[in-house]
């Protein structure tokens, strides 16, 4: 049997996989449902693989825990799967926005960013070992904290793509276009604090933090480069007391995000040159580098031509894109190693009501999965 006959056969199986997985709501900041999430992605996955031949759990503390999986293959080396299991939306979203399939596209919280690639990634290997063909050891990595940064799994998605033939990152893909470039991010919280007066009856004997925060989000807008494609978004800004009280306080969060990694030095030093022009107001930053950029090194180029290889021979051209966003294989290219990410669903409206996967792709990604693991056994 064709892999596409495969995948076009078990799709209605993977449909329940998908309904099961988006149904159990998994927050980044709902820590139980994170863990009976996580249980339940790995009851799954031994139902489809059977017990897997290496387990590990890493406590993720207040985020979502990391499971490992291994199962060995019938060819030497390892294929690394990165799938986050967690969603950017809030616990009790799916009792008005119920999983559903309609019009050749399921929608639901989650469904495309990223349930639908976990589903494909495990389905991918029963494939595989159905279809008897030959393949590298598989390794899955699902971790719960992608959407807020990865702080507790970067270390271990480092680790475990150390000694890996590929990373594949089952992220959505951009119109079916592979991802081989990202932006890297920058959280950084800018602290102004000033000296608090009354207003009216004692106007010049304070110094507002707020002035001084305007000043500063002025200068740090500024930063941002078009040219070298470097984006500067101011997005919360907080402070102050009452309207007649010059502010004692004021803070922003501001999120940063460049292609070049020389990048992050000069913005490092525009955010330890920033000063108030009123003295008494005293400045200080927090935050810093979340993730590095995705660039294309050499190992990537090798492994995106030979899923462009893969693809030209089911029928299908294979495109690759950059993307302002930001991914876990952000920290793999940044190694140096080889990775690839939008191996997962194609659809459209990731963080947004409209978001939602087409149907019809679900058996051709997972083809693709398939037909890359074969070829680097």
């Amino acid at each position: 049997m064709l892999i596409t006959d495969w995948t076009r056969q078990a799709l209605p199986a993977m449909l329940d996989d998908l309904k099961a997985a988006v149904e159990l709501e998994t927050y980044s900041y709902d820590k139980p449902l994170l863990v009976k999430g996580l249980r339940a992605i790995r009851a799954r996955a031994v139902e489809r693989l059977g017990t897997p031949d290496e387990e590990v759990l890493h406590i993720g503390g207040p985020h979502g825990d990391i499971l490992e999986l291994m199962y060995e293959g019938t060819a030497p080396g390892t294929v690394l799967m990165l799938c986050h299991y967690d969603t950017v939306w809030p616990t009790g979203t799916l009792a008005e926005w119920p999983f559903a399939v309609a019009d050749g596209k399921a929608t639901g919280p989650g469904v495309f960013d990223m349930k639908t690639g976990l589903v494909q990634s495990i389905w991918a290997l029963r494939g595989l070992r159905e279809l008897g063909l030959p393949h590298p050891s598989v390794r899955f990595l699902f971790n719960g904290d992608e959407e807020i940064g990865s702080l507790t799994s970067r270390k271990h998605i480092e680790n475990a793509s150390a000694d890996a033939l590929a990373s594949l990152v089952f992220e959505a893909s951009l119109d079916g276009a592979l991802k081989t470039a990202r932006k890297g991010v920058g959280l950084f919280n800018v602290n102004a604090a000033g000296v608090e007066a009354h207003a009216g009856l004692d106007p010049y004997a304070g110094a507002s933090a707020i002035h001084a925060l305007a000043e500063i989000v002025t200068t740090v807008a500024r930063a941002g480069s078009r040219e070298r494609g470097t984006t500067v978004n101011v997005g919360l800004i907080t402070g102050g007391t009452g309207r007649n009280v010059a502010a004692g306080h004021a803070s922003c969060g501001i999120d940063v995000r460049v292609t070049e990694p020389a990048e992050m030095g000069r913005i490092d030093d525009v955010f330890a040159a920033l000063q108030a022009s009123d003295p008494r107001v005293s400045i200080s930053t927090t935050g810093g580098w979340n993730r590095p950029p995705m660039t294309s090194n050499p190992a990537s180029r090798r492994l995106f031509k030979e899923a462009r290889e893969v693809a030209a021979g089911f029928g299908w051209l294979l495109e690759e894109a950059s993307v302002g966003g930001a991914s876990d294989g952000n920290f793999v290219s940044a190694l140096g190693r080889p990775v690839l990410d939008g191996m997962g669903a194609v659809g459209d409206g990731a963080h947004a009501r409209h978001e939602h996967v087409l149907v019809e792709h679900i058996p051709e990604r997972t083809a693709l999965a398939m037909g890359l693991i074969t070829a680097l056994a």
